[in-house]
């Protein structure tokens, strides 16, 4: 499964060739620290590429969480709203945010790889 991340930290995994799943990367979670809520987007709403789609809380800080593509929430992992730590444990599984269908995947085909993910991070 090909996935892509955002400068803002958050990767994206396409499931078929136009839903996809968010979450927040490994460096994302470190920086964060320990994740005691989320604020999930309400399923069957659309956001723009860049809005703000929830908000993540840890016991450092809050961080918004932003949309990567422009598309339609079609799902919400409740299991992460229960038990927020999922993020830290599991952010590239099971603790996934929400699901999109893609409206552009000419959005998606221009976010970095895991190569140029790497790289940014070293660089920031």
């Amino acid at each position: 499964m090909t996935v892509k991340y955002t400068e803002e930290h958050e990767w994206i995994q396409l499931e078929d060739h136009e839903t996809a799943v968010v979450g927040i990367t490994l460096h994302a979670q470190d920086a964060l620290g320990d994740v005691v809520f989320v604020d999930l987007p309400e399923v069957g709403k659309t956001f723009a590429k860049g809005e703000v789609a929830g908000v993540v809380e840890s016991v450092k800080a809050a961080a918004d969480l932003y949309m990567p593509v422009a598309g339609e929430v079609t799902e919400v992992n409740e299991a992460l709203r229960a038990d927020p730590a999922l993020a830290n444990s599991d952010p590239m599984g099971q603790g996934w945010f929400f699901k999109v269908l893609i409206k552009d995947m000419a959005e998606f085909d221009v976010l970095m790889d895991e190569p140029a993910y790497a790289k940014f991070t070293q660089n920031s």
